[in-house]
């Protein structure tokens, strides 16, 4: 059996956690981007299969106004990135999504782009929601500045210095995006255009593509308004800086109702990292992967101490996770060398650790494992689709709610703290909110988010029923009281997809609707998470990734193309930049983590 073919093997043989365990909100409010996350898997695509970019348009005025086009050739297609930047006043500067304006609004295009097109588009992608876009364009979005660093970097660099490496320890990114539409919205392709699509099938991908190349503009941006500003001692930024420039992300409820949403795809991401993860854990350790994992854990250690929030609960995790990773360096430096030893130290975290440390832990263990866990890549989109069977007997399904929604069963749906939240979406935007029920106007317009008690319903209702026809099917439950078909379609497709549904009542006034971002987030492959309320937060996108030269260099070895996650930030000395490295003491670290941010973004 070739390698391809044993990681792709029926489960059977593994061992995956149960999803009592993983779908608890708490723990999914944990999780780190992992190798699997879809800017990782993106690049490894873009490397291995020398995907090249390269400038066809550069027409900014000397303030750093106008059009940029980038031109992206796969071995299969050709894609252009169009940018639109423009003047802003600060007064209409705005990461809601009610905002109207943004410094920098971008498309992703199939094919080639003609004066007639980016005519077309430069009429309609700055005004996004508000515009008509055409059918060719794959991704819609909008970006503006951190105006603080824009500023610094221009100013550095036009006087020939290199910027502080801190501005970008403080905040990752020269820009940070609101929204990254596609899938039709707006006119915009429809997904099922890249359903056969070799570049763009894997879930988000052509999504994250547009970022990369924003992130490409930012970087030549800033370096055209140096130029401009200082032509004669203006320098370019160094590589390791570049490198280290991410782009950021501003988000907020409006991601919440997609986990809900679609369910299958859910399960499909979760259930791919819980196969990375047992297949790491089989895997009988050398001493080479001991000593790897080591340095992968001072790494993270050394990035969450460099890690940057205001948001105080945020901070102490950060800090409690960075506490307690050289407990986890004394563990694995004095353990021994055993087949089982992943298995030793995934249940010793599970003792001992608090669950973001828990899951970090379990995200560096996948990292070892390239040759397994990769080919999972493929495996994170599905086909979503929830079959109802009518002719199941009535009991039958009731026992399955009983055991595979015994956490929905566990709430008290009536009382104050469990019915404390209600989603709704707002008339302005038709974006999700929550209200406060009993205190809030709009209970009565409640969307069906929350499942639990959507599930104890039914649950109900069909032991009221069986009451009197024991041995009815679905179909003679459904004719009777046919406003339960959706949840009880969900159940029955679910219990084959267990990882499907999130194990918490969203209705709860111990909810954090944070936790439900990081979650979809940290399957992008977000860093830096830093919360700005219990209701929105921002995050950093393709920090430490390659650069588009490094990409265009077809280099021959691409294990730099992997090995990015965790950046750490780089040196300056004597105004000459350095690459990051490892402090001698990381250890040492916990007692100086998260300091405190100041001034604006």
């Amino acid at each position: 059996m070739s390698n391809r073919d044993w990681a792709l093997a029926p489960l059977a043989p593994l061992s995956l956690r149960p999803a009592d365990e993983v779908m608890r909100l708490e723990r999914l409010g944990s999780l780190h981007a992992c190798r699997l996350s879809f800017v990782r898997s993106l690049m490894r695509q873009m490397g291995r299969q020398r995907w090249q970019i390269s400038r066809v348009r550069f027409d900014l005025d000397d303030d750093g106004y106008g059009t940029a086009v980038y031109r992206l050739q796969t071995p299969h297609g050709r894609y252009h990135g169009v940018m639109f930047a423009q003047a802003l006043d600060d007064s209409r500067r705005s990461d809601r999504v009610i905002a109207d304006a943004w410094d920098v609004t971008f498309g992703l295009v199939e094919g080639d782009v003609d004066d007639s097109l980016l005519e077309q588009m430069a009429a309609n992608v700055p005004l996004q929601e508000a515009g008509r876009q055409h059918p060719r364009v794959l991704v819609l979005s909008r970006a503006n500045k951190s105006l603080r660093n824009f500023a610094h970097f221009v100013e550095a660099l036009s006087s020939g210095q290199q910027p502080d490496p801190q501005w970008l320890t403080r905040v990752g990114y020269l820009y940070r995006t609101t929204a990254v539409y596609g899938n039709g919205k707006f006119g915009l392709a429809d997904f099922a255009r890249l359903h056969g699509n070799p570049d763009f099938r894997r879930p988000f991908s052509v999504q994250m593509a547009g970022v990369y190349l924003l992130r490409h503009f930012s970087i030549e941006q800033v370096e055209h308004l140096a130029r401009c500003q200082a032509p004669d001692t203006a320098c370019a930024l160094a590589t390791e800086l570049r490198r280290y420039l991410g782009i950021g992300n501003s988000t907020g409820l409006g991601m919440a109702p997609f986990l809900i949403n679609h369910p299958q795809l859910i399960a499909q991401w979760v259930h791919q990292r819980e196969t990375a993860l047992a297949l790491a854990q089989r895997q009988v350790p050398s001493e080479e992967d001991r000593q790897r994992l080591i340095s992968l854990t001072r790494r993270a250690l050394q990035h969450l101490a460099e890690t940057v929030t205001e948001d105080a609960e945020q901070t102490q995790r950060n800090g409690e996770t960075v506490a307690a990773l050289p407990d986890v360096l004394n563990w694995l430096e004095s353990v021994a060398l055993e087949e089982d030893l992943w298995a030793q130290l995934i249940a010793w975290s599970e003792r001992t650790l608090s669950l973001e440390a828990q899951e970090l832990i379990n995200t560096l263990l996948i990292e070892l494992y390239p040759d397994q866990v990769d080919l999972l890549e493929d495996q994170m989109g599905v086909h979503e689709n929830l079959d109802l069977e009518p002719d199941m007997p009535l009991m039958r399904l009731r026992q399955l709610i009983e055991t595979h929604y015994g956490w929905a069963l566990s709430y008290d749906y009536t009382s104050h703290e469990g019915a404390y939240w209600f989603w709704y979406r707002s008339a302005e935007k038709e974006e999700p909110r929550l209200g406060v029920r009993d205190q809030e106007p709009g209970a009565e317009k409640e969307v069906p988010i929350a499942i639990g008690p959507r599930v104890a319903h039914s649950h109900a209702a069909i032991c009221e029923f069986l009451e009197d026809a024991p041995r009815a099917k679905v179909v003679d439950f459904l004719l009777a009281k046919p406003r339960h078909k959706e949840i009880i379609r969900r159940v029955q497709s679910l219990v084959k997809d267990t990882y499907g549904d999130i194990h918490a009542n969203l209705w709860h006034q111990d909810m954090k609707p944070m936790h439900l971002l990081r979650a979809k987030l940290a399957f992008f492959g977000a860093s830096r998470f830093d919360p700005k309320s219990d209701r929105w937060v921002r995050i950093t996108l393709f920090q430490g990734a390659p650069l588009v030269e490094e990409l265009n260099a077809e280099p021959q070895d691409l294990s730099h193309f992997d090995d990015w996650s965790f950046p750490l930030q780089p040196t300056l000395e004597n105004g000459v930049v350095g690459a990051a490295g490892l402090s001698p003491h990381a250890e040492s670290a916990a007692s100086h983590v998260n300091q405190p941010a100041h001034g604006g973004r």
